[in-house]
C-alpha cells in the first residue's frame, strides 16, 4: 500500500518537484513510430503511437502534433491504436510494442478515451506487455479486438487474441496457441465484420539471441466475430515447414481477398481469394521480405483489389495484385505502420524509425517528422562551452548536439547539428575542444565490428577509428576477434585529454584519439560461447550487433586518481583495475542476479574508494530494480533498491558533485532522487513524462536526463536538492539560497497571452508554441517544435511548512540595500487606469506549503504608462539590473528573513563592470524620464478631462458661451503639448509608418538601442537621450505654465460664475481637483 504522504515526517514529506520543473530542449526530430491512425471524418485529425513517448495527435494534418497520454499512461511504449469508425471520439491504444527490439519497452495492456484524447482510462490487459493490433468493429464502437504478443523475454499466459463487447470494461481470451507464442497481426473483414483474420508468431528474446519462429507460428481465421477460429497454416498454396512472423491483411475492396507475407524457407508475398481455403505465392522480391521479424506489415488498399501495401526497409506499393512493387519514397526508412482513408485513398498516415508523416496524395509528398519531441536516446555527453551543449545517439538516426539554452528564447531545429551518424552508443566530447566527438556506430556506420567515429566540427568530417575495422555481418560473437556491444562504452580520459578509452570484451586505451589501440585488460566477461552463436533463426539470421553478448557494458574512470577504472559487463560481471589496467580483480556483488546486464558504473564524486552500479535483467524477463553501492572498492557491496517500485528496473545512478550522498537514478519510468545515500527514494517526476531514461549527467548544477522517447529534458538548478534536509523539513520558513545567476539576453515574455499558435519569438527565432496564463499570473510558453529555455532570471525559492494565513512578500534589493522591487502573493492589483503603478501585471509569489520557487527577471520596475497609448505599448521596460550582489527580504505571516544573491556576466561577454554599470545608469536615465514624460501626459488629460466636464456643467448656465471662450484656446494648448509628447491619432498598425512618431516612442526606442547587448551604450546614445530630455523638457515647462496660469485664470472664472464643482468620487486617480 503507498505510504499517506500526510504521514511522512523529515526529509520524506518534502516534494522538491513543488518548485523545479522539467524542461524539454528537444531535438524535434522524431524517434521510432509502429502505431498510426486517422479520423475518418476530420481531414485534419491524426494520432501516432511513439515507441516510447506515448500517443500524439494532430489538428492539423500533421503540421504539429502534442501529446495526449501525459498524465494518463502509466507506461510510454505504444505499439497499436486505433480510431473507432462508429464513433470517432472513442480512440483505443494498446501498449507496448511488437517490434521487439532489444530495447524494446513493455506496455500495460489498453487504454481507451471517448473525447477524441482528452483523457484517457485504463482499460486491463496490463500483462499482454506488448500488443500489436486494435481492430474495431466498424459498427459498433465496443466491440474491440486486441492482438497481444505478450512478455517479450520470457513465456507468459497472457497473450493472443483478446475480444471485449463492453468498450473493455472486461475481456476474454478468444485465441490462444501457448505460453510462447503470441498474436502479431489481426485483420477484421469491413465486407463482413465477423470474419477475422490473425497471425500467431512464436517469439522470444534473450540477452544473446532473438528466435523468430517456431511451430507457434501460423494463420487462423475464424468466421463467428472469434468464438472459434480454424488454422489456415496448412492450407494449399502456405510455405510448408517453420514460419516466422506472419502479416496479414483482408481486402475491403474484394470480398474474400486476403494478403499475407510469410517469413519462411520460402519467403514471398501470397494471396487468397477465397478467404484463405488456398492461397498462390504471387511475389518472392526479396525486397518486400528484409529483416522479417521487425517487419512483415502489410495492408489492403480500401478500394482497389489490386493495390497493395509492403513495408519493410521502404516503403512497397504494388497496384498488379502484387506481381510487382514500386518504392514509395518516405521521409525516413525502416517503415512500420500505415492508415489509409476508406472514403479517400489518397489520404494517409505512416509510421516509421523517424517519426510518423501524413499524406494527402497517395504518398507522393509527406508531412514533416522535424516537429515530433520523441528522439529515443541511448547515451548523454556535455562539453564545456557555455552554455554547455548536450550530445547523444539517436536510435535509427545520427548522434546530435543540442544547445542547453539559446539567445533565442526557445531551441529551434536550426541550432541543432548532426556530429556524426552513430545511432546505438555512448558518445564523449573532448575536454578541452568541443569541436571534438566520439561515439559508437554499431548498425549506423561502415568500419566493421564496434564502429567507432571521430567527428571534428571545425571540419565536418567523420573519421572512422574502430578498434578492429574488420566487417563481420552474418557471423556469431564467438567469431569475433573482439566483441563490442551495440552501446559499448566509449570514454575521454578525466586526467589526460588526449587519451580515449573503449571496452568491448577487453578495456583498450588510445593515446592519440583513435589512430592506434592498446588492450589494457583481459576479457572481463563471462565469456559463455554458448550464447555467441549467430543470432535471429530458426528461419532467418538477424545480426545487427544488438545481440553480441559477453561485452563490458559499464566503463568509469575514477575522477580521483589516475589509473582507477571500473567495469561491468552484459553478462553480470564486476571488475576494477587500480593500476593502470595492469591488473584487475573481480569483485561482482555476491547477491547479482547472474546474467544481468549492469548498466552503469558511478565512480563517486566525492569518495575515491566508493562508487555506485545500476544493473538489470529485464531481458531475463526479471523487472525489478538492481541498484548497489560500495565504499570499500569493492570489497563489499550493499543493494540499495529498497524504495523504487518493482517493474521500474534500472538504467542509470548518478552521484551529486556537490552533495555527498544525492544520488539520482533513471529507470524505466522515469527519474528518482535519494537524499541519505540510497537509505529511501523518492520521485524526481514533476512534469517529466512516464519514459525509460537511459542516462543522466549532472552539469553546471543541472541535470540533464537522455530519454529513450522523448529527447532531452533538463532539470534546472539542483541548488534546492542540495539545501533539502530534516532541518529544513521542521522550520516553518526558510528562505534558501539561491545559485549565481548569468545575465542573459533573450525575448522577452509579453505580458499577456497570445491566442492561437505563434509563429516566431524574434527575427531569425522561427519556432512555433502557445501562449496562456499561468498559475501566477505569468505568461507560459509551450513549444510545438522546439526545445524550451530555462526561466530567465533569478531562481529564489523558500519552503513554506504549511500554507500562511496573509501574503507573502518579497522585496529585493541592490548591493546598498536600496529597494528595487517588491513582490506579493496576493491578487495583482488594476493597472489599467491612469497612474497606477508601473502599468503591468506583475506575476504572484506562490505561497503553498511546501517548496516554492519565484523567478525575478533580474528587471527594475517598467517606467509607468499612458493608458491606451498604443505606440509604446510593450516598450516601458526597466533596465536590467547589472552583475553584482543583491539582497532580499521574504517576509511570512509576521516574520522576515533575508539572504543575498549574486548576479553574474554571461562568460563569453568581454563587457567591464564599468560598461555594465554605465549602461544601467543610462537606461534607468531613460526610464524615469519616460516615467515624468508619461506622468505629464496622464496629468495633461486630466486636466483635459476635468475643463471638459466644466464645460458640460456649463452647458445649461446661461455664462455657457463665456465658459466655452475659455474653455477653447487652453483646451487647444493641451493639445498642442499632447501632441509633441504622444501620437495620439494613432489606431493600429496601418498608422505605424503613416503618422510621425512623437517624444514619448523616440525615448522608448532609445531603450533598445542602449540594452541590445551586453556593452557600455554608445556615446550619441547619450546625446540622443540629452536631446531628447531637452525637447520633453520644454513640453513639460509649458505644461506647467498652463497649469500655473491659464488654468488658474480659467478655475477663478468658473467659480466666479458659480459653475458646481467637480464630485470628488468622479475624479479620476492622479487628477487635479478644481483647487488644485
Amino acid at each position: 500500500m503507498a505510504e499517506d504522504p500526510a504521514q511522512k515526517t523529515g526529509i520524506a514529506a518534502i516534494d522538491p518537484m513543488t518548485a523545479m520543473r522539467w524542461r524539454c530542449i528537444g531535438p524535434p526530430r522524431g524517434g521510432r513510430v509502429v502505431a498510426v491512425a486517422g479520423d475518418p471524418e476530420d481531414l485534419a485529425v491524426f494520432y501516432f503511437g511513439a515507441c516510447a513517448g506515448g500517443v500524439w495527435k494532430t489538428t492539423d494534418a500533421g503540421a504539429y502534433w502534442e501529446n495526449v497520454s501525459d498524465g494518463f499512461f502509466r507506461t510510454s511504449a505504444v505499439g497499436a491504436i486505433t480510431v473507432a469508425e462508429a464513433d470517432h471520439n472513442v480512440v483505443y491504444a494498446g501498449m507496448g510494442e511488437s517490434c521487439i527490439r532489444g530495447d524494446v519497452s513493455y506496455g500495460d495492456g489498453v487504454y481507451k478515451s471517448t473525447d477524441g484524447g482528452k483523457t484517457w482510462l485504463h482499460m486491463g490487459l496490463e500483462d499482454t506487455r506488448h500488443i500489436a493490433r486494435i481492430r474495431v468493429h466498424p459498427d459498433n464502437a465496443d466491440l474491440v479486438y486486441v492482438a497481444a504478443l505478450g512478455h517479450a523475454f520470457g513465456p507468459n499466459s497472457e497473450r493472443g487474441v483478446f475480444r471485449s463487447n463492453d468498450g473493455c470494461k472486461s475481456w476474454e481470451k478468444v485465441l490462444f496457441r501457448d505460453e510462447n507464442t503470441g498474436a502479431i497481426d489481426l485483420s477484421l473483414d469491413p465486407t463482413n465484420p465477423r470474419v477475422l483474420y490473425a497471425a500467431l508468431w512464436e517469439a522470444q528474446r534473450t540477452p544473446w539471441s532473438l528466435i523468430s519462429g517456431g511451430p507457434g507460428s501460423g494463420v487462423f481465421k475464424s468466421t463467428d466475430g472469434g468464438d472459434s477460429w480454424q488454422e489456415l497454416t496448412g492450407n494449399p498454396g502456405l510455405p510448408e515447414g517453420l514460419k516466422g512472423r506472419i502479416g496479414i491483411a483482408a481486402s475491403p475492396a474484394k470480398p474474400g481477398r486476403v494478403w499475407a507475407t510469410v517469413e519462411a524457407e520460402d519467403a514471398a508475398l501470397f494471396r487468397s481469394d477465397d478467404g484463405g481455403a488456398t492461397w498462390e505465392k504471387v511475389s518472392d522480391n526479396q525486397d518486400i521480405q528484409g529483416r522479417p521479424w521487425y517487419y512483415q506489415h502489410i495492408f489492403a488498399d480500401p478500394q482497389d483489389a489490386e493495390t497493395v501495401w509492403v513495408l519493410n526497409y521502404q516503403a512497397w506499393k504494388s497496384i498488379d495484385g502484387g506481381k510487382n512493387f514500386q518504392q514509395v519514397t518516405t521521409p525516413h526508412g525502416d517503415n512500420h505502420d500505415l492508415w489509409i482513408d476508406p472514403n479517400n485513398t489518397q489520404r494517409m498516415i505512416e509510421g516509421n524509425d523517424g517519426g510518423a508523416c501524413v499524406s494527402f496524395n497517395g504518398g507522393d509528398t509527406w508531412s514533416t517528422i522535424y516537429n515530433q519531441l520523441t528522439a529515443q536516446f541511448y547515451h548523454i555527453a556535455t562539453d564545456n562551452q557555455y552554455p554547455y551543449r548536450v550530445y547523444g545517439t539517436q536510435q535509427d538516426n545520427s548522434a546530435i548536439s543540442v544547445p542547453s539554452r539559446t539567445h533565442k528564447g526557445a531551441i529551434p531545429w536550426g541550432d541543432c547539428y548532426t556530429v556524426g551518424n552513430s545511432e546505438s552508443g555512448h558518445i564523449t566530447v573532448h575536454p578541452q575542444d568541443p569541436n571534438i566527438v566520439v561515439s559508437g556506430a554499431v548498425g549506423s556506420s561502415a568500419g566493421g565490428g564496434g564502429n567507432l567515429l571521430r567527428y571534428d566540427h571545425a571540419t565536418g568530417q567523420v573519421r572512422i577509428i574502430t578498434v578492429w575495422p574488420e566487417l563481420l555481418t552474418g557471423r556469431g560473437a564467438k567469431e569475433m576477434k573482439y566483441r563490442f556491444q551495440w552501446t559499448f562504452p566509449v570514454q575521454f580520459s578525466l586526467h589526460d585529454p588526449d587519451v580515449l578509452y573503449v571496452a568491448g570484451n577487453l578495456v583498450f586505451r588510445s593515446a592519440d584519439q583513435g589512430s592506434s589501440w592498446e588492450a589494457i585488460s583481459p576479457d572481463l566477461t563471462r565469456g559463455d560461447v554458448t550464447k555467441m552463436e549467430t543470432s535471429g533463426g530458426p528461419v532467418t539470421k538477424d545480426t545487427s550487433g544488438a545481440e553480441t553478448y559477453g561485452t563490458i557494458f559499464a566503463f568509469a574512470e575514477s575522477p580521483h586518481q589516475a589509473g582507477v577504472f571500473w567495469a561491468g559487463s552484459d553478462d553480470g560481471l564486476v571488475h576494477i583495475s587500480q593500476d593502470a589496467g595492469k591488473t584487475w580483480s573481480d569483485i561482482t556483488p555476491a547477491d547479482l542476479q547472474e546474467w544481468s546486464l549492469v548498466s552503469m558504473i558511478e565512480a563517486s564524486p566525492h569518495d575515491p574508494a566508493k562508487a555506485y552500479l545500476a544493473a538489470t535483467s529485464y531481458k531475463l524477463d526479471e523487472t525489478r530494480p538492481m541498484i548497489y553501492k560500495t565504499s570499500d572498492n569493492g570489497g563489499s557491496w550493499t543493494d540499495i533498491s529498497q524504495g523504487i517500485p518493482e517493474g521500474d528496473y534500472t538504467r542509470v545512478i548518478r552521484e551529486d558533485p556537490v552533495r555527498r550522498g544525492l544520488l539520482y537514478v533513471g529507470t524505466e519510468t522515469g527519474v528518482y532522487v535519494s537524499f541519505d545515500d540510497g537509505g529511501s527514494w523518492a520521485p524526481l517526476q514533476g512534469n517529466l513524462p512516464n519514459v525509460p531514461v537511459y542516462d543522466l549527467a549532472v552539469k553546471e548544477n543541472d541535470l540533464v536526463a537522455a530519454t529513450h522517447g522523448r529527447s532531452f529534458w533538463v532539470l534546472d538548478d539542483l541548488s534546492v536538492l542540495h539545501q533539502i534536509n530534516n532541518e529544513l523539513a521542521e522550520s516553518p520558513v526558510q528562505l534558501l539560497k539561491s545559485r549565481p545567476s548569468v545575465r542573459l539576453r533573450s525575448p522577452g515574455a509579453p505580458r499577456k497571452p497570445s491566442t492561437g499558435k505563434q509563429y516566431r519569438l524574434s527575427l531569425g527565432a522561427d519556432v512555433t508554441y502557445t501562449e496562456e496564463t499561468g498559475p501566477a499570473g505569468e505568461t507560459v510558453r509551450r513549444f510545438l517544435d522546439a526545445g524550451e529555455n530555462p526561466p530567465r532570471g533569478v531562481n529564489v525559492t523558500y519552503y513554506l511548512k504549511e500554507k500562511p494565513e496573509g501574503e507573502v512578500i518579497l522585496t529585493v534589493f541592490d548591493s546598498e540595500k536600496q529597494l528595487i522591487k517588491s513582490f506579493t502573493s496576493a491578487a495583482p492589483k488594476d493597472s489599467s487606469v491612469a497612474g497606477a503603478g508601473d502599468g503591468g501585471r506583475e506575476p504572484r509569489l506562490p505561497a503553498e506549503a511546501g517548496v516554492n520557487r519565484f523567478v525575478w527577471d533580474m528587471r527594475y520596475p517598467d517606467a509607468r504608462k499612458v493608458p491606451g497609448d498604443k505606440t509604446t505599448e510593450d516598450m516601458n521596460t526597466g533596465p536590467a539590473a547589472p552583475p553584482g550582489n543583491y539582497h532580499l527580504s521574504l517576509r511570512v505571516d509576521g516574520k522576515e528573513l533575508t539572504g543575498e544573491f549574486q548576479i553574474v556576466k554571461d562568460p563569453r561577454v568581454a563587457a567591464s563592470q564599468a560598461d555594465f554599470d554605465s549602461q544601467f545608469a543610462l537606461h534607468l536615465g531613460i526610464r524615469d524620464k519616460l516615467s515624468e514624460t508619461h506622468d505629464s501626459i496622464n496629468k495633461l488629460r486630466n486636466i483635459r478631462r476635468q475643463v471638459e466636464e466644466w464645460e458640460q456643467r456649463a452647458a445649461s448656465h446661461s455664462a455657457a458661451e463665456t465658459v466655452a471662450a475659455a474653455a477653447a484656446p487652453l483646451k487647444e494648448k493641451l493639445a498642442d503639448i499632447e501632441g509633441e509628447l504622444v501620437q495620439t491619432g494613432y489606431k493600429g498598425a496601418r498608422d505605424r509608418l503613416n503618422l510621425p512618431v512623437k517624444l514619448n516612442r523616440k525615448l522608448a526606442e532609445l531603450v533598445i538601442v542602449v540594452g541590445s547587448a551586453d556593452f557600455a551604450p554608445p556615446k550619441q546614445a547619450g546625446e540622443v537621450f540629452q536631446d531628447l530630455s531637452a525637447r520633453i523638457d520644454d513640453q513639460i515647462s509649458l505644461l506647467e505654465d498652463v497649469v500655473d496660469r491659464d488654468i488658474a485664470q480659467f478655475v477663478t472664472l468658473v467659480e466666479e460664475l458659480g459653475i458646481p464643482a467637480i464630485i470628488p468620487s468622479t475624479v479620476p486617480p492622479g487628477a487635479l481637483t478644481p483647487s488644485g
